[in-house]
Order: C-alpha cells, then sequence, then structure tokens
C-alpha cells in the first residue's frame, strides 16, 4: 500500500481464535490486512500489536488513521461465563420474581429435566420497592425514596456494584424510575445504575427487565475494556475516532457504548452480515446467505434484497442453542443470524455412546488446536483439515505461523481413529463431514423458519474456516453457487468499515390506529428524532447529514405479537390512515400470506433510528495484468476426498484474474484462508474478483 497524506480507517474484528485487521484508504482504495491470534485475557493487548505492526509492514503513520471500528464478543462471553458485575434488581413490590416466571412457557413440552435460563440476578437479590404506576402512566402509589435510600446503603455495604431499575409501566412515565436512580446515586455514587425506562423503554415486563439487568451486569467490564484499549491507541500514537459496532449494524462511541453496552451483544457477526450485504450487492448477488466460519463459531444470516434481516429481539446464553425460550431475552434490534460453536477450533471427541460429536467446546486461542504448538492436545477442525491436506502447513497465514501435520495426524490418530476402528484419513474426513453438516442443519433452520427456500441462495463463504468448508456446506443445503470473496479472511473487518454512525430509538405507546391522538404521535416521533440528532452530533455528524427512518410495531387488536412496518415521513394525521393500512397489510402478506381486513389494527411501539451518511468503501483491486492461468498455478498436492487421496492443482488467489476459470477438485491459496473446490464442478473469478462455483445439486 502506498503512503500518501490520506484518510485511512481501520476495522477490528475479535474472534474467538483469531483478531483480523483491515487498514482502508478513503482515498484510493487501496487496503491492507493483518491476522494474529487473539489475547483472550485482554483482548486490546491484540489490537494494539496487531494494529501496530500492520502498520509499520504497510509503512503509514499511525497519525494518519482518523478512525478505528471494531466489535467485541465481550458482552456474550460476560453473560454467558456469569462474570459480569454483582448486580441487584429493583422492581415494583409484587414484580419481583417476574424475572423468573418469565412466559410461564415451556420450551419444550416433555423434557421432564428441563433446564431453564437462570436470571443474571439471584432472588436474594431482588427487591420489592413500594411504588405503582399504571398502563396509562397515572401514579397509583408513590415512590418510598426512604426505603430505596436504605436499600442502597445496605447494597453498598455487601458489596453490591451495580442495580438495575426496572418498575412496572415505566415506559409510559419513566418519573419514579428516575427518582430511583437519583436516590441511589446519592447514597451509593460508586454504584452503577441502569433504568429500564432509558435503556429500553417498551412494553412488555420480562423482556424490558431482563435487558436492563444484562446491560448493568457487564457495564463495569465493557468500560474497564474499551478505556483500556483507548490508553493502549494512544500509547501508539492514535489520535482519532475510536467507535464500536451495535448488534444492529451502526456504530456507536466509545461513551454510548458504556452507556448502553447490551447494544454490543452481537456487534462482531454483525460486521460479517454488513460484509456480505455490501460485497454482495455490489457484485450482482442481492439474495445471499451469509456463511461466516472462523476459529470459534459459524454464523449465518440471510441477506434479503440486498439487507440482512433484522430482529428487535433476541435471546443470549441458550440453553439448547436450536430452542427458543431456552435463552435470556434481550429486547434491543439485531441483525438477525443464528450461530453455532462450529469453528476451526472446534474439538472432535468420542461420546459415551460412541459416536463422533464436533463441538461446540473449542480450543479457541489459547491453547488453540494441536497443530498450532501451543500446548493443546484435543483434536480440532483444523488438525484434520490439515491432515486432508486442505492446508499447507508452510503457507497457514502465509507462512508466517508455521503449524504441526504430525502432531495433528498423532491426535486424531489416538483420540479418535483408533477408538473408532477408522484410519486416520477416515478419521479425519468424519470430523470435516460432521462438523459440515451440523452447519448445514443450522442454516437450513434459520432459512426455512424466516419463510426462505435455502435452494434458491448462493453461499457467500467468508472468515479464516469458511472458504474451507463452504463447498460441502453449499452441497449440503442445495445451493446453486458458492461464491468468496478476495480477502475472505478478514471479511468481517472489513464489515466495519461500511455502517454508518446510527442508533435507535423505541418508545411504547398503543392505540388504534382509527382512534389515535396524532398530535401525540408526531411529538413522539420529533422526540426520538431530536434524541438521535442530539447523539449524532455528539459524535461529529453534521446536523445537514443526518438521516431519519421511521417505523412501527403493528398487529391486528387482539394479536400476541406485532409486525415491523415503515412510517413515513412528515407528519402523521387520519389522512395518513390508508398509508399505514396498505404498508401494513403489505408486510403482514408477505409474512403470512392472508390478511384479516374486518379486524382493526393498533401501533404498539414507535420507532427511529437516526443514522449519519452511509461510508463509501471502494475497494481498488490488484491490478490486471495479463497473466496466464497456467502462470496462478503453484503445483499439486495430495488431497483427500472420499475414495482417496489425489494430486490436485493448487492456484495463488493473487494470481487469477476476472474471466478465468477452471475445472474441480482445486485449492486456492490467499494468505488468510484457502478455497476448497470439489470434484466435477467449475469455478471462475467474476468481475469483481469473487471466486464463484457453480454447483449442480439434485
Amino acid at each position: 500500500m502506498d503512503r500518501p497524506s490520506s484518510h485511512f480507517r481501520v476495522g477490528v474484528d475479535i474472534g474467538g481464535t483469531f483478531t483480523d485487521l483491515v487498514v482502508f484508504n478513503d482515498d484510493t482504495g487501496s487496503f491492507a490486512v493483518g491476522k494474529t491470534l487473539t489475547t483472550p485475557r485482554d483482548p486490546s493487548q491484540a489490537i494494539e500489536a496487531l494494529l501496530r505492526d500492520t502498520l509499520e509492514r504497510e509503512s503509514i503513520a499511525i497519525g494518519d488513521a482518523q478512525q478505528l471500528i471494531h466489535g467485541t464478543t465481550l458482552v456474550t462471553n460476560a453473560i454467558i461465563e456469569r462474570t459480569g458485575s454483582r448486580t441487584a434488581l429493583l422492581a415494583t413490590q409484587g414484580f419481583r420474581d417476574s424475572i423468573e416466571i418469565g412466559r410461564e412457557n415451556r420450551y419444550e413440552l416433555y423434557d421432564l429435566m428441563l433446564e431453564m435460563p437462570q436470571p443474571l440476578v439471584p432472588r436474594y437479590l431482588r427487591f420489592a420497592v413500594p411504588q405503582r404506576t399504571l398502563a396509562d402512566g397515572t401514579t397509583l402509589q408513590e415512590l418510598d425514596i426512604a426505603y430505596v435510600e436504605q436499600l442502597a446503603r445496605e447494597l453498598a455495604a455487601h458489596g453490591i456494584e451495580a442495580v438495575a431499575i426496572a418498575f412496572l409501566h415505566s415506559f409510559a412515565n419513566p418519573s419514579a424510575e428516575r427518582e430511583a436512580r437519583a436516590a441511589i446515586e446519592r447514597i451509593a455514587p460508586a454504584m452503577r445504575v441502569s433504568t429500564s425506562s432509558e435503556v429500553v423503554p417498551e412494553i412488555r415486563e420480562f423482556e424490558r427487565t431482563s435487558t436492563t439487568i444484562a446491560n448493568v451486569y457487564v457495564q463495569d467490564r465493557v468500560e474497564r475494556y474499551l478505556r483500556e484499549l483507548q490508553a493502549r491507541l494512544a500509547r501508539l500514537g492514535f489520535c482519532g475516532s475510536l467507535f464500536l459496532m451495535i448488534s444492529s449494524g451502526g456504530i456507536v462511541t466509545v461513551d454510548t457504548a458504556i452507556r448502553f453496552p447490551i447494544r454490543l451483544l452481537e456487534s462482531g457477526p454483525a460486521a460479517g452480515a454488513l460484509a456480505a450485504a455490501s460485497y454482495g450487492s455490489a457484485s450482482g448477488y442481492p439474495d445471499l446467505l451469509s456463511f461466516d466460519m472462523g476459529g470459534t463459531t459459524a454464523k449465518f444470516c440471510v441477506i434479503d434484497h440486498g439487507q440482512p434481516l433484522t430482529a428487535l429481539e433476541f435471546e443470549v446464553d441458550r440453553r439448547y442453542r436450536f430452542k427458543k425460550g431456552s435463552g435470556l431475552p434481550i429486547k434491543a434490534p439485531v441483525i438477525e443470524m443464528i450461530e453455532i460453536g462450529a469453528g476451526g477450533g472446534s474439538i472432535a471427541r468420542i461420546d459415551p455412546l460412541g459416536l463422533l460429536k464436533v463441538g461446540p467446546g473449542s480450543a479457541g486461542a489459547e491453547p488453540g488446536p494441536v497443530c498450532y504448538g501451543r500446548g493443546g492436545t484435543e483434536p480440532t477442525v483444523t488438525d484434520a483439515d490439515l491432515v486432508l491436506g486442505y492446508l499447507d502447513p508452510d503457507y497457514f497465514l502465509g507462512g508466517q505461523f508455521k503449524i504441526n501435520l504430525a502432531a495433528a495426524r498423532q491426535a486424531i490418530k489416538e483420540r479418535v481413529a483408533d477408538p473408532l476402528g477408522l484410519s486416520l484419513e477416515e478419521a479425519a474426513w468424519g470430523i470435516h463431514q460432521v462438523v459440515n453438516e451440523s452447519m448445514a442443519n443450522a442454516a437450513r433452520i434459520h432459512t426455512l423458519e424466516r419463510g426462505k427456500d435455502p435452494h434458491s441462495f448462493p453461499l457467500f463463504a467468508f472468515g479464516g474456516a469458511g472458504p474451507v468448508h463452504g463447498f460441502r456446506v453449499a452441497m449440503a443445503l442445495g445451493s446453486p453457487a458458492l461464491i468468496v470473496p478476495f480477502g475472505a479472511g478478514v471479511m468481517s473487518a472489513a464489515g466495519f468499515l461500511t455502517a454508518p454512525l446510527a442508533f435507535d430509538f423505541v418508545r411504547s405507546w398503543p392505540g388504534r390506529i382509527d382512534h389515535l391522538d396524532w398530535q401525540k404521535a408526531n411529538t413522539l416521533l420529533s422526540e426520538m428524532e431530536l434524541e438521535g440528532q442530539e447523539l449524532l452530533q455528539a459524535s461529529g455528524v453534521p446536523t445537514g447529514q443526518i438521516s431519519y427512518r421511521r417505523e412501527a410495531d403493528m398487529r391486528y387488536v387482539g394479536q400476541g405479537h406485532e409486525i415491523h412496518v415503515p412510517l413515513p415521513s412528515g407528519q402523521l394525521d387520519n389522512a395518513s390512515i390508508p398509508l399505514l393500512t396498505s404498508s401494513f397489510e403489505e408486510v403482514y402478506r408477505r409474512l403470512y400470506e392472508r390478511l384479516s381486513p374486518s379486524v382493526p389494527i393498533e401501533i404498539i411501539n414507535w420507532r427511529v433510528t437516526a443514522s449519519g451518511p452511509t461510508p463509501e468503501v471502494r475497494i481498488q483491486l490488484p491490478r490486471a495484468e495479463h497473466t496466464a492461468a497456467q502462470e496462478a498455478r503453484k503445483g499439486n498436492r495430495k488431497v483427500y476426498f472420499p475414495g482417496g487421496f489425489r494430486a490436485v492443482p493448487v492456484y495463488d488467489r493473487y494470481h487469477l484474474l476476472p474471466g478465468m476459470s477452471f475445472t474441480g477438485p482445486a485449492i486456492v491459496e490467499e494468505r488468510e484462508s484457502t478455497v476448497i473446490v470439489g470434484p466435477d464442478s467449475r469455478f471462475r473469478i467474476d468481475e469483481q474478483w469473487n471466486l464463484v462455483v457453480e454447483l449442480h445439486t439434485t
């Protein structure tokens, strides 16, 4: 990369095994990439080292980097591992157990050993506060401030670090929660406090309370991590802006991330989905199934008409990974995807029934797969891929990271092959196929549950391990094609650079559209737009570059759940009712194929998303020189496919030019990832430098 005085932006993706980095020059479109093992005890350490080394390698001054954007799994890990702050809950008197009662649903009706998700706050730290607000926002019983103050003293004395306040109907009137917060801050100013009316001012007490608890539970850990990262960047000489991606795909400042850390829950996976949507649309593939496989997990996301599908609620720390209701509900906008414990570091083992299982346990970055030589003893997917010949031990991460084939062979032989009475190659192939089928099954569930046909979506594979496994996963799904972008190994990091500064707001105010107070509705929307404007202006976005998207959660009167419907801009009044009705019916028909025209329609929640301008990421790909196809061939390597090993051509990704096409089987190598193309197929390089494998599945 050249080093003009240009506008550089940096995207960093912290995965469970590897940390990826992309440095992008907005003026020229040139870019550089870096990849290193994640440092689990302090992820900021890997960011510091990787940023320094990559910039030095490319002769870029740290002062020329004007933005660094990244996502983190810190929030997810803290909730799953239960390593957040000691937290208490203040609830309306008579409702302290609502968080555990939940919806009283059994997600598996006939399982007598059913394991329910455990709240982050144990019962002895949940307190009933004398106070009552009615559904219309009027006060039935004033808050007992003296009780809250005494409670704050006792909590502080017993080492409680955080408090979540979630009073009944606070979305309609937040005054009691604000008074309680002020009382706690007077008595225990060091204690962290989150109120539900600030974190998620939405109807539905259970989900609102669960989200508020999770927010304050991780707040201290997130702030300590982000402050440490800021300090490390400052020591390097970084003077630009640090931004975080949130689960909905926007980016926010550090201060906003610390205020609402629960919004970071799915920040890393969201970047991959955004990258798939952006690159897919630019390449003429607006409908895709995004497949991101790294060292620890695999993520799938449906990209529909150039946009990833989104949801307004999701679950974390599920007891059963495919069972809705088995996790803690989080009410926040999120790019909708399915994530399973299937990655390069997923551990292969023999279960008590003598069956081969792969994942969800992972060797991660420490100790990592056996072949890494960092103390790992359990065979992993990466070890199996190496034994099968899919990975070159001398070209892993471009040769900068040497891996040990002999150690991988020994581990698979001792732990899998010998106990099952299989040859080494059969055992390695079994590991490879088991993880492929697990991922294909997850993708199938994800697409079908959203009314999509997996046979109609090309598979867009990226991540360090995605291109290795993409061919077999696509075949199992019946996908029409496999698409692997240039730079697939760090694609998620590039996704951070495609997102605008954005934040979304919600207010619950139910009402039938034929009986609404339109003045109040317009005031509600205007207040949210003003809040968004102030937040983005504080982040450096000029007022004239801020845009707003209005939406509403609507349903037929009497239904239990809502659908997401766009709202028109401008003032709403009675003349807007036909447009609101037609918008609702269009979305409803698309989802359910039928309408109930005789039933009136109501709005439950009002939403506004405030966004800055979306960055234009026009990557300058390698110059298309006249290179003969045979010059791209690096040689042959013996690779295992069903039936045994065979000599397979190996191609250098950096010498494959648009218009070239080849027959499989083949291996295509680039620095951060390797593409496996199976037998009886063809692949080509399209005009956007994507590697496209045409699949003829039955």
